[in-house]
């Protein structure tokens, strides 16, 4: 088991101690899980995230300790991160690209962020045995302890990437109180299996909607679907596509690699599958699904925009969603961030999410605060 980066030890025998890690595996499975009972993206699909070479990030693990046993977690990265990653397109981003041409660190700071850039939310774990009111405590320590390592890695940014409502309604005061302004981010789309067939699902929409889905399903006639749990000789395929649906989206963070791809199969062997989507032989869309007994989360669908859109590849993907959650128990489908326009009208609910963000600068903190707006991401108001 690797040391920890920095520990801060206990002044009193029984103080929580926080530490800072660069592997999770120096935690372990069983005492992460532990403290994130009933999430989908665990110890495994970290560890698959870890592992895929991402390009521009180095990761953390904040642990707090009690007595020996891991009573608060979360993982954490570190990046240089571009401030008009999530600004629409427009005037005030082009103009900024054209100054970035000639000074290419311009409007760029590093970041050292809690949560993670591949998973849906930022989850905060505790071991079931903190109480409420403990809970808090622990949190103040982990903060002030990521603030410490944070000025280590020479980061001038700190945050908390994609905080849900109810975790904010618990700790935003918090956030508050340590001077961590917030902005919104992309929410949650969710939607509740609640019905016992496709058949029962579609009478909920509305007529219209209802009638649009039985003529898009008609082209399951055309397309031929897979459910596999390994991509073999079709990965190259697929992270082509991946890359033709990445280049066609507004908003681009992080840049996933083949192994990250193969890892989450790999590592959540059981938990994890890719729906593949074939017209005639060619490969048109795949679609990649993590899941537990409860939850089917979609981490990302991609297809050939220019010769998959007549095959309505992206509803078909729903629907085929929505079978294996009937077939396999699952009571939710949570659907992902982002193109909200249609979860929304097939009946999905959605979940706010915010970024807090704080800079070691208090003036330059007073001036991302100013301009915040302008980089708010929430279209919760769809």
């Amino acid at each position: 088991m690797s040391q920890p980066l920095l520990k801060v030890p206990p002044q009193p025998m029984g103080d929580p101690v926080a530490e800072v890690h660069v592997s999770i595996r120096a935690i372990g499975r069983d005492a992460w899980n532990a403290c994130f009972p009933g999430q989908v993206e665990d110890y495994d699909c970290l560890l698959a995230i870890e592992e895929a070479g991402l390009e521009g990030f180095e990761w953390r693990y904040i642990t707090v300790t009690e007595g020996g046993r891991v009573s608060a977690a979360m993982p954490a990265f570190l990046c240089l991160y571009a401030l008009d990653t999530t600004l629409e397109e427009g005037f005030l981003r082009r103009s900024m690209r054209k100054v970035q041409r000639h000074f290419p660190k311009f409007l760029k700071l590093r970041l050292a962020c809690l949560g993670s850039p591949c998973t849906e939310t930022g989850a905060i774990g505790f071991h079931p045995d903190v109480d409420g009111e403990r809970r808090g405590v622990l949190l103040a320590e982990m903060l002030s302890f990521f603030e410490q390592v944070a000025a280590a890695e020479h980061c001038a940014l700190i945050g908390l990437k994609d905080i849900a409502e109810p975790t904010s309604a618990e700790f935003g005061a918090l956030f508050a109180a340590r001077g961590y302004a917030t902005i919104g981010g992309l929410p949650t789309a969710w939607l509740d299996i609640d019905f016992k067939t496709v058949d029962e699902y579609l009478a909920r929409l509305s007529s219209g909607t209802r009638k649009d889905m039985r003529r898009k399903m008609k082209s399951f006639e055309q397309v031929r679907v897979e459910i596999r749990t390994d991509f073999g000789e079709f990965l190259p395929e697929v992270m082509a596509l991946y890359h033709d649906t990445r280049n066609r989206s507004e908003w681009q963070f992080e840049e996933l690699t083949p192994a990250y791809f193969q890892g989450i199969l790999d590592r959540m062997s059981g938990r994890s599958f890719c729906a593949f989507y074939f017209v005639e032989d060619k490969l048109m869309a795949a679609n990649l699904i993590v899941h537990d007994e409860r939850v089917a989360i979609d981490k990302f669908f991609c297809m050939d925009g220019e010769k998959g859109r007549p095959y309505n590849l992206y509803f078909l993907s729903w629907f085929t969603n929505l079978r294996y959650c009937l077939d396999n128990g699952l009571s939710r489908y949570q659907s992902g961030q982002a193109y909200y326009e249609n979860k929304v009208r097939l009946g999905s609910k959605l979940t706010a999410n915010a970024m807090y963000f704080r800079h070691r600068n208090p003036f330059l903190q007073g001036l991302l605060r100013l301009v915040s707006p302008l980089f708010s991401t929430d279209e919760a108001d769809v």
